[in-house]
């Protein structure tokens, strides 16, 4: 097989490429299996039928026609193999000339990924926050901690801001009771807005044992219709923390006193802003990246994927939305190309213990077991997606470590030890 490839604009190519008979000759034999198998000739059984009789009944150019549809997607995938054309759209084939017994020529016109020049990572400077921790960051964390020991306790008073209440809720439209629409001895902070819209206003000044009415936009109706919720009070309850003391600290955590107990929470948060920091510098750094490198887009790749986003959301004609998932998706190509750069120009590998990683970590996001994960992205035929997303993270934590990263105050901040963390960050 020959090819030749000339670049028609920096994201479209024009690949031409010339195939013997002799390279063509497996896709003519199951071109005859295949039409011999779906053939009836008298005399002859299904499937065992001579070349010369298929040629006959459907024609030599059939035969072709079929042998070369076959082909086609291979020939082209090895020459831009060979060529080292790094293809982002759909190929667009044309075939010049078919030489029965001699020879094929095509060319294939296609958007490829276009190529950028990256920066010397070792001559730019980052500047992140420097690692502060307040006293009342600190009193913060500690009293989430009470929040979690406190006790609720029964009072005779009205609901508000910060008490909890035990409710009623039924959900009805123009009158009539819906399906599903009630829930009862419900548990809820006043104030939280974790429900239902307008709960809080609606709670707030009643008492134990009162009720009302308000509108709010109805769960599993269409958009923005709304409907009535009645929510009755059984009870309103007022949280009472345990006092800020060593005891409390032996009561809540492994350390006798408070101070060791504040101690640790600093530390933790401490640990907390510092990796902040790593992925601080890794924003920062694809921002300047995307600032300072100009990485032209084909416009069918944006197109194509704008309308087939749109056209299952069914919004084709929002032009405002289109011009939302439009800039969305430009960003998002313009990140895979940056990134899929970086990973040749590294030369970055994925072995099966960081796939492995990724997908564990990743199913813990989706709620599922391991196993069920791998087996749903395998079906929907995910896994190389999945090793490219563990592949362009590495290759970015890769650079991010060659970058100087400094703090305002000037102190140079390490990150190689966060390398891993921000790899999986990155996801």
């Amino acid at each position: 097989m020959k090819s030749s490839v000339a670049k028609i604009n920096e994201t479209r190519v024009k690949i031409d490429i010339e195939v013997t008979f002799e390279e063509l000759a497996p896709y003519l034999a199951d071109a005859y299996k295949a039409i011999g198998a779906s053939i009836t000739i008298p005399g002859f059984r299904k499937g065992h039928v001579p070349n010369a009789m298929i040629e006959k009944r459907v024609g030599r150019a059939a035969i072709l026609d079929e042998a070369v549809n076959a082909g086609l997607p291979t020939f082209y995938t090895e020459a831009a193999k060979e060529n080292d054309v790094k293809v982002i759209g759909r190929p667009k084939v044309d075939i010049k000339e078919l030489v029965d017994n001699e020879k094929l020529s095509f060319e294939v016109e296609v958007d490829v990924r276009p190529e950028i020049t990256l920066p010397d990572f070792s001559k730019i400077t980052l500047e992140v926050d420097d690692v502060a921790v307040a006293d009342t960051e600190i009193a913060d964390q500690i009293d989430a901690l009470r929040a979690r020991f406190g006790t609720l306790t029964t009072i005779e008073k009205p609901a508000e801001k910060g008490s909890f209440v035990t409710i009623d809720l039924i959900a009805s439209k123009d009158g009539k009771e819906l399906d599903g629409g009630v829930a009862n001895d419900i548990s809820y902070e006043v104030g939280s807005a974790s429900m239902i819209d307008g709960l809080d206003e609606a709670i707030i000044g009643l008492n134990a044992g009162e009720s009302k009415r308000f509108s709010a936009t109805l769960v599993g109706m269409p958009d923005g219709e709304t409907g009535d919720i009645d929510v009755t009070i059984k009870a309103v309850k007022n949280r009472e923390l345990p006092p800020l003391d060593d005891a409390f600290a032996q009561l809540s955590s492994e350390f006798d006193t408070l101070e060791e107990l504040r101690a640790d929470v600093a530390k933790r948060l401490e640990r907390v802003k510092t990796l902040e920091q790593g992925s601080h510098a890794r924003d920062l750094l694809v921002e300047k990246l995307f600032a300072d490198i100009n990485i032209p887009l084909p416009q069918n790749i944006i197109d194509d994927e704008v309308n087939d986003h749109l056209s299952k959301e069914g919004r084709l004609e929002d032009a405002v939305h289109r011009a939302e998932v439009t800039e969305q998706t430009i960003q998002s190509i313009k990140q895979e190309i940056l990134f899929d750069t970086i990973v040749d120009a590294e030369h970055v590998s994925v072995n099966e213990n960081e796939l492995t990683e990724y997908l564990v970590r990743a199913s813990q996001r989706y709620g599922m077991t391991p196993d069920q994960f791998i087996k749903e992205i395998s079906n929907a035929g995910q896994i190389n997606s999945m090793v490219a997303e563990v592949a362009r993270a590495k290759g970015l934590a890769g650079v991010l470590g060659r970058v100087t990263v400094k703090t305002k105050s000037g102190k140079v901040v390490d990150l190689e030890a966060l390398a891993p963390k921000q790899a999986a960050a990155a996801e």
